[in-house]
């Protein structure tokens, strides 16, 4: 049996596997936007500050996955829980880090101009600052998206959801019939889901940035 001959008989499993992988993911890249956007507003002002929450958000990305995983496991117990939370953490210092380098490149002049027009400081960050650092802001997004994709495969060892059961079963069965088909299949399945996402972020940046700030 070849890989198409594979994935045909068995396309309903990989396609539940394929959306459990994408909503895992854009679930943990929705959480961590919030927490890294959030964190990058509160501290871009503060040269100090910055620094200690980019140097936190790297620390999380420093720590081996299977290690993280399995430490979360007491708290947390198996499945999407210690799921989310890992690939929130990992996903933290590329959102956090170009949030804060996209504010701090706001053009002062720009600023200046916004100030003298009577804009408040909560104004001129919503109308102002924000879209201006958009385009840098979604870049950190897109590739956390790319990091967690990969990473959340392994979250098949602590019964994660997602493709890494296929990749998982089919390494662990090396040697019997289809185990490279199986792991193949999970494999070109993060690599499409990817694709996929790229894309999306493409789509997103053109309807959402200014041809201005492009």
């Amino acid at each position: 049996m070849n890989l198409f001959e594979y994935v045909s008989s068995r396309q309903e499993l990989v396609v539940e596997l394929t959306l459990q992988h994408a909503l895992v993911v854009a679930l943990s890249i929705a959480i961590a936007t919030i927490i890294g956007v959030g964190t990058g507003v509160l501290v871009y002002r503060r040269d100090r500050a910055a620094r200690m929450a980019i140097a936190t958000a790297g620390v999380f990305l420093t720590i081996p996955s299977f290690a993280l995983f399995g430490l979360l496991i007491a708290p947390l117990g198996l499945g999407y829980p210690p799921t989310v939370v890992a690939l929130v953490l990992y996903a933290l210092l590329p959102i956090l880090r170009n949030t804060v380098t996209g504010l701090r490149s706001v053009d002062p002049a720009v600023l200046e101009s916004a100030r003298g027009m009577g804009l408040g400081r909560r104004r001129r960050l919503l109308r102002i600052e924000l879209p201006l650092a958009w385009p840098v802001i979604l870049t950190g997004i897109r590739v956390s998206t790319l990091v967690t994709l990969g990473i959340a495969a392994i979250a098949a060892a602590i019964n994660g959801p997602g493709l890494g059961d296929l990749i998982f079963e089919g390494i662990g069965r090396i040697g019997a019939v289809n185990a490279l088909n199986q792991t193949l299949t999970g494999i070109l399945g993060v690599v499409v889901l990817a694709l996929v996402f790229d894309t999306l972020f493409f789509g997103v940046r053109r309807l959402t940035t200014s041809r201005g700030v492009r």
